[in-house]
């Protein structure tokens, strides 16, 4: 059960805010951002420790509908490559001092796990189902999955690790995102589905086919699952229906993150569907969630809208591996050091003239 942060906090994270050598809302969303860090930890003096970033990969049944301009193969290729440190996640870990690390969930592949060290063997099946024709996973995968992801969390936690991100690698993860946007926002799926990795007019119109049959070949709709109370079976079983092992795991990587009050970097549209699920589970997450940027992808800027997310970068990414959310660690971190090392009007002997 995740526990909400203590708003009887806010009025003193405000005042010190406010009270920084800086005309009263100067520093705009850092300072929003600090209030929310400070809740989350509970002191008017948050801290970064030991900053942590998950990459679960896995494979989707539905890539065989031709749903994605990138193979499957490359999903097994790019978690053999984050071994040698060549992703763009490795790079942006080693930049901003990530500690990495890449789980199997459901890959498509039989790894050499003496040769690729580096991965972490979680493996629940080769890829899930294919949900035009039948739920993605089992009740009892879909729990294991979120165990997984919970399991890593608490590994980051046990080395003091208190601010977390979270990745994917999942070839065809755009269209089970693009689907619970639609259930649980009830926006128009066509709205939904973009190009993902680089799908032309007719790819994304053939992707949005493919979706708009498995929808309705489900026992879900838009209209019953949008309105269904949080934390109730149909936000479990829908969420299960569609989404790959990698996500499930994200799902309850970033429930269990918000256990242990963890800072929550959320990426771009395939992670913010994950906390959009999370968030059916049980809404407490959202206090821990901070949205590093607004991608590319399709119906990012209206699912982020949907949640009443304000991310904090728009670069025009849509890269996924959790990439976004690490390149926003350095906002949260100037937000961590204005509401710590900047003077006060009082103590800096400067006339406070509001």
């Amino acid at each position: 059960m995740i526990q909400p942060t203590d708003k009887t906090l806010i009025p003193a994270l405000q005042e010190k805010i406010d009270n920084l050598n800086k005309p009263k809302g100067s520093l705009g969303r850092l300072e929003s951002l600090a209030l929310q860090i400070g809740l989350i930890q509970h002191t008017l003096s948050p801290s970064l420790k030991h900053p942590c970033h998950i990459l679960f990969g896995g494979d989707h049944g539905i890539e065989r509908e031709g749903v994605s301009f990138s193979p499957r193969e490359v999903t097994w290729q790019q978690m053999i490559n984050y071994g040698k440190g060549g992703g763009g996640v490795n790079m942006f870990c080693r930049q901003h001092g990530f500690k990495l690390r890449v789980v199997d969930v459901g890959v498509d592949f039989d790894f050499n796990l003496t040769e690729q060290s580096h991965i972490i063997d979680r493996k629940i099946a080769h890829g899930t189902e294919n949900f035009l024709y039948k739920s993605a996973m089992t009740e009892e995968q879909w729990n294991q999955a979120l165990k997984v992801g919970a399991e890593q969390v608490d590994a980051c936690y046990a080395e003091g690790c208190n601010i977390i991100s979270f990745g994917e690698m999942g070839i065809a993860n755009t269209s089970p995102s693009s689907i619970l946007m639609h259930l649980f926002l009830d926006i128009p799926l066509q709205t939904c589905v973009g190009a993902g990795s680089g799908l032309d007019s007719d790819g994304v119109r053939h992707k949005y086919e493919v979706l708009q049959a498995s929808v309705e070949n489900s026992p879900f709709r838009s209209e019953v699952v949008s309105k269904a109370a949080i934390g109730s079976s149909v936000a479990s079983d829908a969420t299960r229906y569609f989404v790959g092992f990698e996500m499930a795991a994200a799902i309850g990587g970033m429930l269990r993150a918000a256990e242990r009050g963890m800072v929550i970097l959320v990426d771009g549209f395939i992670m913010t569907a994950c906390m959009l699920a999370a968030s059916r589970l049980d809404a407490a997450v959202l206090d821990y969630a901070v949205f590093g940027h607004c991608g590319d992808e399709g119906g990012h800027r209206l699912m982020l809208e949907g949640m009443g997310a304000q991310p904090l970068l728009h670069l025009g990414l849509r890269l996924g591996e959790g990439t976004g959310a690490i390149c926003a660690y350095p906002i949260v971190q100037s937000a961590v050091n204005m509401i710590n090392e900047m003077d006060n009007f009082a103590h800096a002997q400067i006339t406070k003239y509001f």
